[in-house]
């Protein structure tokens, strides 16, 4: 086994925005994804399910078992707003070939549906308190640059680990566009703060008409979901070798 994808149905889009949302640094593409979901009322149309996820499962309170698992959402664009292909999940894959896998096949069912464009999400560890976290972008040709920095980004110069930075290059080898944008995060929780900042963005470019208000219950939410996975634990709490695990959060 590697990637197993399940989908439900094939929705129909028009020129939908593939936007990811997996766990990263102060989970900030976590929280914006969820909150997306909830609020947009998307639905559910595919999962997939890697070897490369962690491995064991969750048992809930009345005894169901919860895997790692990606699924994605789909949401249909009233009045202006564009059509939408929401990636959400509670992990990443752990394997530099679990990623590229798993970046495959998210691409590939995107691209099925008449996607061309991708916005990924994350967050950009600072050191101290952050009052007002400032925005940074990496893109995957001149003009999408030009439309994150438009939104108030700053050039980000760096690494961009896991399926932010992943899906960025591996779809422009595709012919589709997109930029990553990360806001500033202390990291160690998830972040609604960081969070307001990167989906105010992507709601301004996308014309997407959602409450942001409600931001604290997705991050609570988020918090919830990730702890029972283990992965809400500060840094400096890791062993050596545990961290390496995780190095792909961004």
């Amino acid at each position: 086994m590697t990637c197993i994808v399940q989908m439900y149905e094939k929705p129909k889009l028009t020129n939908p925005v593939l936007i990811e949302g997996l766990p990263g640094i102060g989970f900030v593409a976590n929280i914006s994804a969820l909150h997306l979901i909830r609020e947009l009322n998307a639905q559910s149309f595919a999962e997939i399910r890697s070897s490369f996820f962690q491995d064991f499962a969750i048992t809930a309170e009345k005894g169901q078992a919860r895997f790692p698992v990606n699924e994605l959402y789909c949401h249909k664009g009233r009045m202006n707003e564009r059509d939408l292909i929401i990636l959400h999940g509670n992990t990443q894959a752990l394997t530099t070939f679990g990623q590229y896998e798993l970046s495959g096949h998210i691409l590939d069912i995107a691209q099925e549906l008449g996607c061309n464009y991708i916005i990924t999400l994350g967050g950009l560890r600072v050191p101290g308190k952050v009052s007002t976290p400032k925005l940074y972008c990496a893109a995957s040709d001149s003009q999408a640059l030009n439309e994150a920095l438009s939104l108030g980004a700053r050039n980000l110069g760096g690494q961009i680990f896991g399926l932010a930075g992943l899906l960025i290059g591996l779809g422009r080898l595709r012919g589709m566009e997109g930029f990553c944008l990360l806001a500033e995060t202390p990291g160690f929780y998830p972040d609604a703060s960081a969070a307001h900042e990167a989906l105010s963005a992507v709601c301004r470019i996308l014309n997407l008409d959602v409450d942001l208000s409600r931001l604290d219950t997705a991050a609570k939410a988020t918090h919830d979901i990730l702890k029972s996975f283990g992965m809400t634990v500060r840094p400096a709490q890791k062993g050596a070798g545990e961290e390496s695990r995780f190095r792909w959060l961004i």
